[in-house]
């Protein structure tokens, strides 16, 4: 029972001391481990027996039992630091999401873009076509009334033809009765008288004028007197009494003009006869 008695120090101090290793080696493993740990307290109690007597020689001490290794413990690798990788893949992602973003804002933007284009071209169709309806409406209105504007002046040119031609038939049966009129008045007489004495005064009779002879001759003048031509139409005489009423004829030019307008002709049948 001392024996036991003594030894028990040493026992006790042996397992104390594994206590002691065996809290390092968690401390270690806890600190190989990212994260953090709590130091295990151990408590260990020192047994000294205090000898009554003298002391005794120290008791022989037997080589301790080689401790039985400890399991070693195979501890994880640490896992390796990605957060960088991580990080830039995140950036990376975070890139490719706004390209597509981007992009389709850009796709959007295209065809907002495209969409509003094929509206103005819709709208310029459109307006262009309103232009060229409204240019054909007034094409077609201004035609319509330049051709009723021609429709409108041939009936006034046919009502004008028509007033004038009526204006001149009636001038000219008014001029013809008024001819009538004067050749059948004594003013005519008087004015064919008139010429026919100039005529005479102009007439060298050949000698083989005779009393009886009579010669009818054409003459035609212009308004102001002046005879043109002479021409013996019907004569009882020889070439020499004919050639010189032709000659009395245009010696007397210019013609006596008559007292009225009406009276003149440009024709004048005269009836040539020697004075008695």
């Amino acid at each position: 029972m001392s024996r036991d008695s003594k030894n028990l120090g040493p026992v006790g101090m042996a397992f104390a001391l594994h206590i002691v290793i065996f809290g390092s080696m968690v401390v270690a493993f806890d600190y190989a481990r990212p994260m953090p740990f709590t130091p295990l307290a151990v408590q260990a109690t020192l047994v000294q027996e205090i000898p009554d007597t003298a002391p005794l020689p120290p008791p022989r001490v037997e080589p301790e039992p080689e401790p039985e290794p400890e399991p070693v413990i195979e501890q994880p690798e640490p896992e390796p630091d990605n957060s960088e990788e991580l990080r830039r893949q995140a950036e990376e992602e975070k890139r490719r999401q706004d390209a597509l973003l981007e992009q389709k804002r850009l796709d959007e933007l295209k065809k907002k873009e495209e969409a509003e284009r094929k509206q103005r071209e819709r709208d310029e169709a459109e307006r262009e076509k309103r232009e060229e309806a409204e240019k054909e409406r007034k094409r077609v209105e201004a035609e319509k009334k330049r051709q009723e504007d021609i429709r409108r002046q041939r009936e006034e040119n046919e009502r004008l033809r028509r007033e004038l031609e009526a204006e001149q038939r009636q001038s000219e049966i008014d001029a013809e009765e008024r001819r009538l009129a004067a050749a059948n008045s004594p003013a005519m007489v008087v004015y064919q008288n008139t010429i026919m004495q100039r005529i005479q005064r102009n007439w060298a009779m050949p000698a083989s004028v005779t009393p009886d002879t009579s010669c009818v001759v054409m003459v035609r003048q212009l308004r102001t007197g002046e005879v043109i031509s002479a021409r013996i139409t019907n004569c009882n005489g020889d070439d020499a009494v004919k050639r010189s009423i032709e000659a009395a004829v245009m010696k007397a030019s210019p013609l006596p003009e008559p007292s009225d307008p009406d009276l003149f002709r440009p024709e004048l049948r005269i009836t040539m006869r020697p004075p008695q």
